[in-house]
């Protein structure tokens, strides 16, 4: 395993990270082998993950807790969000700061998160939605400030709404953001263009989530994919958005070099911009681990393999489907 510093955190985290949404959000989950894939990550070196509280209501958060107590003589960066009051992802431009984000709102998810992590600081504590509007108001800055001068945070980021990877900017010019968690994979490469440099302008940690868009570019999936109702794959997989896709990773896959897996080839071109700090893909599996944190070893891909990859940059916009 490779480390990477996360901007000006001084955290060097490992550039593979382990995110935990599918162990409380997707169908197939099982406790004890999501406890088992955690276990396997931190035996391979991974010292970085995320989670939130609305993975199953701070479930995912105990599980890290737990992890956590379970290795004392390791140090392992915990990262978790808080949720929107309002209840809805993501947040639209109608939505007024104190609607999401009022300051007693935030302080009492801060306390369930440091309860469930049983952890005195949280390492990275973000908002699980953003609209850069909110920047200037006066609360969110004083809150930010108090959180960190009460030392119930070490550092605050922000998880940027999907496919909106400029609505942040402002928010990071304000110097109370130290990192930002973004979707970055082979179809979606926006933020390059304007966030990855300000990102490296001000010294703010990159969090590259999403590396296999949601499932799709590990390659198993067909047109004839269905998942159970209540996963939220089944929404996200819908008809407008399966069949597009699947057409584009088959697209994909003709580039994919030979010996290189396409699971491997994603998170190898997110580990290719030395401006990520870390990505973290969902792992519920031991085996997955293994595979996935294997890949760091592998180092940068060729400026060729980029060069090809960059024909499969997908401009893409919110819509209904995408929530």
């Amino acid at each position: 395993m490779r480390y990477r510093r996360l901007g000006r955190t001084g955290f060097e985290v490992s550039e593979i990270g382990h995110g935990l949404w599918g162990m409380s959000g997707w169908s197939g989950s099982e406790d004890q082998q999501s406890m088992e894939a955690l276990q396997k990550s931190v035996d391979l070196g991974c010292n970085f993950f995320d989670t939130a509280w609305a993975y199953g209501d701070g479930k995912s958060d105990a599980f890290l807790g737990k992890l956590i107590k379970q290795n004392p003589g390791k140090r392992l960066y915990a990262a978790s969000k808080i949720p929107p009051m309002n209840g809805q992802w993501p947040s639209r431009p109608e939505y007024t700061y104190d609607e999401v984000f009022p300051r007693e709102h935030v302080f009492k998810y801060t306390e369930l998160i440091r309860k469930a992590l049983q952890q005195d600081t949280i390492d990275v504590l973000q908002f699980h939605v953003w609209n850069d509007d909110w920047s200037t108001e006066q609360e969110f800055l004083d809150t930010v400030d108090e959180l960190k001068s009460k030392k119930l945070i070490h550092a605050f980021g922000l998880s940027i709404n999907r496919w909106e990877p400029e609505n942040g900017i402002k928010a990071l010019r304000t110097g109370r953001v130290d990192a930002v968690q973004v979707i970055y994979n082979i179809f979606d490469q926006n933020p390059e263009d304007k966030l990855f440099p300000v990102c490296e302008e001000l010294n703010i940690g990159v969090i590259a989530r999403v590396p296999f868009d949601e499932g799709s570019l590990v390659g198993n999936m067909t047109k004839e994919t269905k998942f159970p109702k209540d996963d939220w794959r089944a929404h996200y997989f819908g008809p407008a958005n399966l069949g597009p896709t699947i057409d584009r990773v088959e697209k994909l896959k003709k580039d994919v070099p030979q010996g290189i897996s396409l699971p491997e080839l994603a998170l190898r071109f997110i580990l290719s911009d030395r401006r990520v700090g870390t990505t973290i893909p969902g792992m519920r599996k031991p085996n997955h681990v293994a595979a996935n944190l294997g890949t760091s070893d592998k180092g940068a891909l060729s400026s060729g393999i980029i060069e090809k990859l960059r024909a499969h940059r997908w401009e893409r916009r919110p819509t209904t489907w995408s929530d």
